[in-house]
Parts: structure tokens; sequence; C-alpha cells
């Protein structure tokens, strides 16, 4: 899904960041994932990463998914990029949970509060199961996967390596990596198309664009997991095996 789509927009190290957000707005999001905050001044991307311990391949990286443009880095990512990942992904977390997650429920409890037909409540069901479902998958990754992450990076430091990680790699993670992206599309087809009308023009049209940008966001958190940590944690797993 892609919310934003400028093809003369592909971010450089050279953009002033203040211009680029005047551009494309939603990029703020992506700042706060990175614990980047207003005011940027007349600082470019390359002094901000500078500023903040960040590769400025992996922010451009980013940056451009937010763009609408295609994953591709000019130049593979090391190990030591995980920290900035994890903690990318973390602050991402925290914004679903705590920030508009609770926002869309909110919404839809006005809308069954207020209107009277029945298929609301039905909303307010299958929103509430479905959030459910996402903490657990947060939870997961917050608890288990980020962790063992961590750990794995640090044994690449030492040789040979200290932990032992027969238990678990990221094939674990793998199988229980589902997309919960896929629902959020039922949801939106059923406010669309089924939901009756009832003077909830405005009600809905919030709850509408909240819906989309958290799908929008979802979307590039799951590319950064897929085709960047994942395959990252994978190159590490091998290495540490291999010198086992």
């Amino acid at each position: 899904m892609t919310m934003f789509r400028n093809a003369n927009l592909y971010i450089t190290t050279e953009i002033k960041l203040s211009d680029a957000i005047l551009l494309n707005p939603y990029l703020m999001l992506m700042l706060e994932h990175f614990g980047i905050e207003l005011p940027l001044q007349e600082k470019t991307i390359a002094e901000i990463c500078l500023e903040k311990f960040i590769n400025t391949e992996l922010f451009l990286t980013f940056a451009n998914l937010y763009n609408g443009n295609n994953y591709s880095p000019a130049v593979p990512f090391s190990f030591s990029d995980i920290h900035s990942i994890i903690s990318y992904l973390k602050n991402s977390h925290k914004y679903y949970s705590e920030e508009i997650y609770p926002t869309i429920l909110q919404n839809i409890r006005q809308m069954t509060n207020t209107e009277t037909y029945k298929e609301m409540a039905l909303v307010e069901k299958f929103f509430e199961t479905y959030f459910k479902e996402v903490k657990e998958h947060l939870d997961y990754e917050n608890t288990i996967v980020f962790p063992y992450m961590l750990t794995l990076y640090a044994d690449t430091k030492i040789s040979p390596p200290i932990t032992n990680h027969d238990q678990y790699s990221v094939n674990n993670y793998k199988e229980q990596h589902n997309d919960i992206e896929e629902k959020l599309d039922d949801l939106k087809n059923l406010i669309i198309k089924y939901l009756p009308p009832d003077n909830d023009r405005t009600k809905r049209r919030r709850l509408l664009l909240s819906l989309y940008e958290l799908e929008f966001d979802l979307n590039i958190h799951s590319q950064i997991e897929d085709l960047i940590l994942i395959p990252l944690v994978v190159k590490m797993e091998s290495q540490l095996f291999k010198n086992k």
C-alpha cells in the first residue's frame, strides 16, 4: 500500500530533512520511530544521521520506502545496523499499541455509542479481536525475537560465541511472522461498502483515514522486517553456526 508517491522525491543525504518533510509529511512517523524530534532547523539528512549515530544508507532506505519507492539499498547493511533497526521497530510498536490502535478503537466506540445499526457493534468486536492478535504479535517480537537478535549480534563480536542458539532461530520467527495487515482490508471494506449511513460522515472519514495511516505504516514495518532485518539475522546465524 502507498499513501504517498512522488517519483521525483528520491531522498539523498544532501537534502535538508525539513524540506523532505514538507514534501511528504508522513516522514514524521519515520522520524518518531527513529527517535528524531523536531525542530530540524536547516540540517541535512547526513548531518542528522551523524548526530543520531544512524547509518545514512539505512535512513535513506527507510525514507524512500515512505516515499513509495522500492526497496533498493545502494550498499549491504552491516550487523551493527541491527541496533538501529530494532530500536526503530520497537518505537513503531509503541506507536501502534499506545497511540494509533487506541485512537481507532476510540473512534469505533464513539460511533457504536451514537449509531443505531447493529453492524457497528460487529465492527467494534472485530477490531478488538484484531487488536488483541496484534498485541500478541508485538509482545512476541519485543520479548522473544528482538532480544534473541541482539544476543546473536553480541556473539558475532566474540570468538568463539558463548551462547547456545540451538533452542531458537530466525526460522521460528518467519513461521510466526504473519501478515497483520490483511484484516484491515476486511474492516475498510465493511465500512466503505456495507455500513449503513447514519449522519456519521465526519466520524466515518476520521476512522477510515486512521485505518489507512495504520495500514501504510504497517506495510513499511513489514518490509523492513522481511527485506532487511530477517536477511541480516539469517546472515548472522550462518556466520555463527559455521564457526561453531
